[in-house]
Formats: structure tokens, C-alpha cells, sequence
């Protein structure tokens, strides 16, 4: 990861990641571990479209499978006693909606590459609210 990269990151951690996770936590009424996988997520070259790309890609869809999930005493308290951590990485060099995520022992994996199909949000959503609600 080059600086520019670097410098990206920095300045996305400390603003709308920080908005992310304030808004899981009042989506899931309790802080959850996210374990996000800077390095994974940094492609050299294309850090003009992180800005845009990692809410679209990894933090809106999963916001908005969990306050689908959660619109409800029952699904809040399903998420609230079963999700304990989520991984957001791209390690696979997935860019399917229907294969980004992974839900087992309590932790949700999300892998995707980073700056592909990033306008398919309703489509991950939709994947992981399937996910989620199918092994709850």
C-alpha cells in the first residue's frame, strides 16, 4: 500500500468509518467487533475511488441487511445474541453479491473486491439479510 493509499485510509477511518460504527451500533442496540482488512481493501491505484467505493461496497449493505434484520423486537434480539464479530476483507477477489458473505460461529465475512460492482448495494444487502436470517 503506497502512501497515497495510505493517506486515504487514514482520512476514511476517521470520518465515515467512525460514522459506520456508530450506526451499527444503534442499528444492533450493542457494539459488535468489526475486524476491517485495510490492506486487503487498498488497491494501488485506485484510491480516488475508496471515498465512494468501501460505504457502497461493504458498509452500506450490511447497515442496511441489519436494520432490515432489526426492524423488530425478534430480529434485533436474533442479531443482538448470535452475530459477536464481522470481517470485511478482499481476499478472494469476489464481486458477486450472492457469494460475498459468510455467516459461521458468530462471525460474518464479507470479502469483495473493493472498486467492482459498486452500485449492486441493494443486491449485497438482500445476500446478507438472506444469509443472516436463514441461520439465525
Amino acid at each position: 500500500m503506497g502512501l497515497a493509499e495510505r493517506r486515504i485510509v487514514k482520512a476514511f477511518q476517521e470520518s465515515a468509518y467512525e460514522n459506520f460504527l456508530t450506526a451499527m451500533k444503534k442499528v444492533i442496540g450493542k457494539d459488535v467487533e468489526i475486524d476491517v482488512a485495510w490492506d486487503t481493501l487498498a488497491e494501488d491505484g485506485m484510491s480516488h475511488l475508496y471515498e465512494e467505493a468501501w460505504p457502497q461496497v461493504y458498509f452500506e449493505p450490511l447497515i442496511k441487511a441489519l436494520e432490515s434484520i432489526c426492524s423488530d423486537d425478534m430480529g434485533k434480539e436474533a442479531i443482538s445474541e448470535s452475530l459477536e464479530k464481522v470481517i470485511i476483507k478482499n481476499e478472494e477477489g469476489i464481486s458477486s453479491p450472492s457469494s460475498w458473505s459468510s455467516f459461521e460461529n458468530g462471525i460474518l465475512n464479507l470479502d469483495h473486491k473493493p472498486t467492482t460492482n459498486i452500485h449492486y448495494i441493494d443486491d449485497r444487502a438482500k445476500a446478507v439479510q438472506t444469509l443472516l436470517e436463514n441461520s439465525l
